[in-house]
């Protein structure tokens, strides 16, 4: 079975700006992957070249097992792109939006998918209304929709929640889980991490063109951050004993690193012995904004 996207040596120069720099890459079938990174990094040169948008300097990219520059017409069939920008043609309806993009894909009798579709994004009620008249938040839904309306097998979503209402965001999370639930490979780019690490079961780390981090979600969370304690002192001091763990002071707060549960026992004892009561306290789990954080601060090109 081939890997949903592939891309092997992946490479794309822009005069002397190396946008992508020997990228090697697989999407398993059914996977829902997050490819995360700062602006600048690479990632929207990399969905256009899956795209067929801009061909690669170097290197090769494939959908389901098609070549994007060989078999271009097979590669951009089974991918649909739900792209950052608002692109749309202000002559047609959405209905007439969704027809036409099924004919771009010869579907003539794809009427009862476009209802389905206009339903899980709560489009019904604009299904006759002209795409210039729709608010971002709705245009957004209908770039879904385009992206879906030929029931590709690889879904592709370049920030599609970036200034959306929270509505959208819970109508769009509901219907791109169902989709992969139902076996559609899932790619998406954000900068909502908490999105990526709610949804997705790995994640790349891209930063200037090159990948710095690729694992399951779980594990990045599991090795690349430590769990916190806060603790909220008085008097407001720490002993001696647990200087060494102190990770930040901040308004009376103290933030200790706690690399297992079963140390804060010893901590609370600390503080016993040096006759300091606990006011408040609170276990801070690693997020993946953390993680991403600390990547990006530890690669060096």
């Amino acid at each position: 079975m081939p890997a949903a996207i592939r891309l092997q040596g992946l490479a794309k120069r822009f005069g002397s700006l190396e946008a992508l720099r020997g990228v090697d890459l697989e999407v398993e079938q059914g996977e829902f992957f997050a490819l995360l990174g700062p602006n600048g990094a690479g990632k929207t040169t990399l969905i256009s070249i899956l795209a067929g948008l801009t061909r690669a300097t170097g290197g090769e990219a494939s959908v389901m097992g098609f070549d994007v520059v060989r078999q271009y017409r097979e590669a951009r069939r089974n991918m649909g792109v739900v792209p950052q920008e608002l692109v749309f043609d202000p002559f047609f309806t959405v209905r007439e939006t969704l027809e036409f993009q099924s004919g771009y894909f010869g579907l003539r009798r794809n009427d009862d998918w476009i209802d389905a579709l206009l339903h899980h994004l709560n489009l019904t009620d604009k299904a006759d209304t002209n795409m210039r008249r729709l608010s971002g938040g709705m245009k957004r839904r209908v770039l879904v929709a385009q992206a879906l309306v030929h029931k590709p097998p690889v879904i592709v979503l370049d920030e599609p929640t970036a200034g959306v209402d929270v509505e959208l965001r819970q109508t769009l999370w509901q219907f791109v889980r169902e989709l992969n639930q139902q076996g559609h490979t899932i790619l998406l780019t954000t900068h909502y991490l908490e999105e990526a690490e709610e949804l997705c079961e790995r994640v790349a780390m891209l930063k200037e063109g090159q990948i710095v981090a690729l694992d399951r979600t779980a594990n990045l969370l599991r090795t690349d951050a430590e769990r916190r304690v806060e603790l909220r002192l008085n008097p407001a001091r720490l002993p001696e004993a647990l200087q060494a763990r102190l990770v930040e002071e901040k308004e009376g707060v103290f933030q200790l690193g706690l690399h297992d549960y079963a140390e804060l026992e010893g901590m609370l004892a600390a503080l016993r012995q040096a006759d300091i009561k606990v006011e408040g306290l609170c276990v801070r789990q690693p997020d993946l904004e953390e993680v991403f954080l600390r990547t990006m601060r530890g690669a060096e090109r």
